[in-house]
């Protein structure tokens, strides 16, 4: 039988608070693999936004995959509509691609990242996602 607490319970620890200057809203970062670990190639890491978390907007040098394990949110390119992520969407992601992924504004979402990493870099921050964007991809 499943309790409350095992319904809030992911596959993985939740990790520590993303940084804000990552991150808007509550975000967790559990990293389980790090690059070295594989030689430099790659890392995977568990995220966890509350309901409104999100990345900013950013690129990857090799490109990314989220494999979206519980909840529903949002990963949107710069210039095209978002897409909705729920459990077991999976999103391939070119390198250089400007975007943000998060979670919808009432419900968390969990993902997989595994981000490629070119000369120890995996991915370029840029600004944050304003307030108005993120309110006009919650209506859709």
């Amino acid at each position: 039988m499943e309790t409350a607490d095992s319904q809030n319970e992911t596959i993985f620890p939740i990790g520590n608070p993303g940084p804000a200057t990552w991150f808007s809203g509550e975000v967790h970062v559990q990293t389980l693999v790090n690059p070295e670990q594989i030689e430099g190639l790659y890392s995977v890491g568990q995220v966890t936004f509350s309901p409104g978390g999100r990345t900013y907007w950013h690129t990857h040098p090799i490109g990314q995959v989220l494999l979206v394990t519980e909840g529903k949110g949002w990963y949107q390119e710069r210039g095209k509509q978002a897409q909705v992520l729920t459990k077991g969407t999976t999103v391939p992601i070119p390198k250089g691609v400007e975007h943000w992924h998060g979670a919808a504004a009432d419900t968390k979402m969990v993902h997989i990242a595994i981000s490629n990493i070119s000369a120890g870099n995996s991915v370029t921050w840029m600004n944050p996602v304003n307030e108005g964007e993120y309110a006009e991809v919650n209506k859709l």
